[in-house]
């Protein structure tokens, strides 16, 4: 049951996406899709506070982020930690099947 006892996966992600949203915030250089990660993290957020989220949905929110930010590398160890809290949702469907 998901009411007032947060689940241990959205809690990861939440904190994750804060953590990446913070350091974004903090980091002194513009790039292009900037606003895009902005957009995507801001939707993850949303999405763990309405209980189960959409996989495919989780999975669309990381690719657009990875590829706004995955080139700033002083973002890459806050990106990991959204990667892998993503990935507790589920593995992709493996290639061919």
């Amino acid at each position: 049951m998901t009411d007032g006892n947060a689940e241990p996966r959205a809690e990861r992600l939440r904190a994750a996406v804060s953590r990446l949203r913070r350091e974004l915030a903090a980091h002194p250089g513009e790039f292009p899709d900037r606003g895009i990660a902005e957009d995507e993290l801001a939707a993850l957020t949303e999405m763990t506070g309405r209980g189960e989220p959409e996989v495919p949905r989780l999975r669309r929110s990381l690719l657009l982020i990875a590829g706004a930010v995955g080139s700033v590398s002083a973002l890459a160890d806050a990106l990991a930690e959204v990667r892998h809290a993503v990935e507790e949702y589920g593995e992709p469907p493996a290639a061919g099947r």
